[in-house]
């Protein structure tokens, strides 16, 4: 187990914060190298040489890739094997037992699994280091000569377990050169506090009845199915988006600019739209590394039509060796490709259209989330049956069970964030204090106190709940 969210926030946190700042610039990097090795081989001892492995790998490649960097075809070589042995190593640890029921069910074979225990963030931390070495290979970025920088790239703790994905030629100019102002630092705490509370009073709030609803699917209403849902897309997107801000954050306050990784996607008007919004790191690596390669867009509508089924196939591969994940990943990849053939993606101006889409795109990404959250393809296929009202529920429990006026509250106030109200709300404010500057510092006062309520409101709520992880923290 990671550290407690407490030990975190009151012990670790502040000893990385105070050595970083009290040590010459030169030793930061190394200062935080140490740390975040901590942090990983904290929880995961054994794992933590698997992520030395997949570093050592990628350091070694690369060099040698721009060693014979006039040689196209001994890189392509290189590269084919620095790749088989990334994606290898992920799928002996991630893949291997789902390979093997396969083979059983289908060769009807008794091959015994091996139950290998599934490293922390193994698919994020293998993607990044992976990423280094292609962009080394077409020369967007020169090879790290010195080993613990390319390990820090890869160990960073604020992102190291959940993301978002960092891509090397992103962050290579900030590992040697970057710096922090005191409104910068200011700015990570701030979305640091607004990522706690939103895993701590949302995510977790919300968890509550999605998790109920899940595990007496078969026991409930259809209402009460509605409900379920609902919450765990809020759940799903509260819990996720509130660790991509604790992590950017994170970087603010140590001189790293992550790239955002959620842009508001329940507002999206087509799937095609939503996967702009949702995961963009994720996104965005699949179509730098597999769909640009693959021919992209520039190709025949056909081989097009290939290439996202592809993408989404492997997106769904990703998240988990399941069945729901792959049907999750194709469900989102089966509507992309028919809003392109049909162009439903182009957001309509019409508002009775428009309107529309929006209702399409959210019923859509529900259904995928009920994929995505049950345990196997017939209780998916069974809960949605439900949702429709065609399923035989024995009602045993009716809404009201699950929900209460505290939860409804929590359900309302994720419902109202997750449009795009913040940015026009202190977009405002911004523009008054720029007016007026006794009102510009009352609300800087306001603001501040706002802040340490939210986060002592989060951290009596972690004091008084059960360890409950970052449902990405499994990826």
């Amino acid at each position: 187990m990671l550290f407690s969210s407490i030990v975190f926030l009151f012990v670790f946190l502040p000893l990385v914060l105070l050595f970083y700042y009290i040590l010459p610039k030169k030793f930061r990097n190394y200062e935080l190298l140490f740390f975040s090795f901590v942090f990983y081989a904290w929880g995961e001892p054994k794992a933590f040489f698997v992520m030395l492995a997949i570093v050592f790998i990628n350091y070694v490649f690369a060099i040698a890739i721009e060693c014979r960097k006039d040689s196209v075809a001994v890189n392509k070589i290189l590269l084919a094997v620095c790749i088989a042995l990334n994606l290898g190593t992920l799928f002996y640890f991630k893949y291997l037992d789902f390979a093997i029921s396969i083979v059983n069910k289908v060769m009807r074979r008794d091959i015994p699994f091996y139950h290998i225990a599934l490293p922390i963030g193994i698919s994020f931390f293998i993607f990044q280091a992976l990423s280094y070495t292609v962009d080394v290979f077409r020369k967007q970025c020169a090879a790290q000569k010195n080993p613990l920088k390319l390990a820090l790239y890869v160990s960073l703790f604020p992102q190291l377990i959940a993301g978002p994905i960092v891509k090397y030629h992103d962050v290579a100019d900030q590992i040697d050169n970057r710096c922090v102002s005191l409104e910068s630092f200011y700015s990570g705490i701030k979305r640091f506090i607004y990522g706690l509370a939103k895993k701590v009073l949302i995510a977790n709030s919300t968890a509550y009845i999605a998790d109920n609803v899940f595990n007496n699917y078969e026991l409930v209403s259809t209402g009460s199915l509605w409900i379920g849902i609902i919450c765990y897309s809020l759940q799903i997107y509260y819990d996720f988006s509130g660790y991509s801000d604790m992590a950017i954050g994170l970087g603010k306050m140590f001189g790293f600019d992550f790239l955002e990784n959620f842009n508001y996607p329940y507002i999206s008007s087509s799937i095609t739209e939503f996967w702009r919004r949702w995961h963009i790191s994720l996104s965005t690596w699949f179509k730098e590394y597999v769909y640009i390669p693959l021919g992209g867009n520039r190709v025949s509508k056909l081989r097009n039509v290939f290439n996202v089924f592809v993408v989404f196939l492997l997106t769904g591969v990703w998240h988990g060796a399941a069945n729901v994940f792959i049907a999750w990943g194709l469900w989102h990849g089966i509507l992309n490709i028919l809003e392109k053939l049909t162009g439903f993606n182009k957001k309509s101006e019409n508002k009775i259209v428009l309107v529309i889409q929006h209702v399409y795109t959210l019923f859509a990404v529900l259904i995928g989330w009920v994929f995505f959250r049950s345990s196997s393809m017939k209780s998916g296929v069974k809960y949605i049956l439900g949702m429709l009202g065609l399923g035989k529920n024995v009602v045993a429990y009716k809404v009201g069970y699950f929900v209460s006026g505290m939860s409804i509250m929590w359900i309302l106030i994720g419902m109202v964030l997750s449009l795009p109200l913040y940015k026009l709300i202190f977009g405002k404010t911004d523009e008054l204090k720029s007016k007026n500057n006794k009102l510009s510092i009352a609300l800087d006062v306001m603001e501040v106190v706002y802040l340490l309520s939210l986060f002592v409101l989060c951290v009596s709520a972690l004091a008084g709940s059960t360890y409950n992880p970052f449902i990405y923290f499994r990826f």
